[in-house]
């Protein structure tokens, strides 16, 4: 069990709370990678629920287990030595503040940049040498699990070029990202009058494609079509990937981008590893005319993911952020 460097029980007004979580939700898709009918199963789990488990995926548990110990290892730190990292501008250590606007959550993070990531000493300083090089080997191979997907789907679909998707998070200008969060053991729940605290909150993914791996704790929510919220259940050997906002734009919203949102335990803390892939910043997002009917009409205007991910950076997490870039129902 990972302990808090600095407990913050007289603090928790400011923190959100929801109601307890119902029973976990069985009703993830799960694809197995190995099997014939997997690029199917992904693209009818991006229209249903735009998220889904994948098995049989290629990254080994060795890895897995090697990072989340170093992981672990930077949080145990004193907070002063992890501060060092900090503040994130965007990237390096955060502690409690997610993002600029206000948003804050019972959660520790290391954000990086995967421009970058051969020379830690562009970024911020403070990281052990061991945990860059695993970074830097986990993203290199959950990168190729994301860009796996993302081929079956323009395959599946018919997309004329294999990497119509992938070649964006694969490009060497890719504005891809990953990040490593904490949430520690919060014993003090107790006093929330049977409420759960919120560890970051609701959100969507503003790239691509979002590739999640976490330890056996449970925290995970995904909310479902009809506005009801749902607990993952917990896979250390899996990995979990979720459409992100750039997609449902390229898919004209067949694709949806899921909302979710992590809820801290009291005994346990979590620690979860996510792959943000997302294209370079000069690359012009606009639903694809090979998934298009003819005579359909495109839903969103066309923007650059620049525009989209400064747009972002300005809104609060539950914000809904394609809402202006939706087309009006009289265009």
């Amino acid at each position: 069990m990972v302990v808090l460097s600095q407990p913050i029980v007289d603090n928790l007004a400011q923190f959100k709370t929801c109601k307890p979580p119902p029973d976990i939700f069985t009703g993830i898709p799960v694809v197995d990678l190995s099997h014939p009918d997997a690029k199917a199963r992904v693209v009818e789990a991006c229209k249903e629920l735009g998220f889904f488990k994948l098995i049989n995926h290629g990254v080994s548990m060795e890895l897995f287990n090697l990072l989340e110990a170093e992981a672990v290892k930077f949080f145990k730190l004193p907070q002063q030595e992890k501060e060092k990292s900090g503040p994130p501008n965007p990237f390096g250590y955060g502690n409690k503040r997610i993002g600029p606007n206000g948003d804050v959550g019972w959660v520790e993070y290391l954000l990086f940049s995967t421009t970058n990531s051969h020379n830690p000493n562009l970024i911020f300083p403070g990281i052990p040498q061991t945990l860059w090089c695993l970074v830097n080997e986990y993203v290199s191979a959950v990168r190729n699990v994301g860009c796996e997907v993302l081929e079956m789907i323009a395959d599946q679909l018919q997309m004329g070029s294999k990497d119509a998707l992938s070649r964006l998070i694969r490009d060497e200008k890719s504005d891809s990202c990953f990040r490593l969060n904490h949430y520690p053991p919060c014993p003090e729940l107790q006093a929330l009058s049977g409420r759960n605290l919120i560890g970051f909150g609701e959100h969507t993914d503003p790239q691509i494609i979002s590739v999640l791996r976490s330890n056996n704790t449970s925290g995970l929510q995904i909310c479902l079509k009809d506005g009801s919220w749902v607990s993952v259940p917990s896979d250390h050997t899996s990995l979990y990937v979720n459409v992100g906002d750039s997609l449902q734009v390229m898919s004209n919203g067949r694709f949806r981008s899921v909302k979710h949102r992590v809820l801290a335990d009291s005994l346990k803390s979590r620690v979860s590893m996510i792959y943000f892939g997302g294209p370079g910043l000069s690359e012009k997002i606009r639903p694809l005319s090979s998934v298009m009917e003819d005579g359909e009409e495109s839903l969103y205007k066309e923007f650059t993911w620049s525009e989209y991910k400064k747009s972002a950076y300005k809104s609060r997490l539950g914000d809904n952020r394609l809402s202006l870039f939706e087309k009006s129902a009289a265009q």
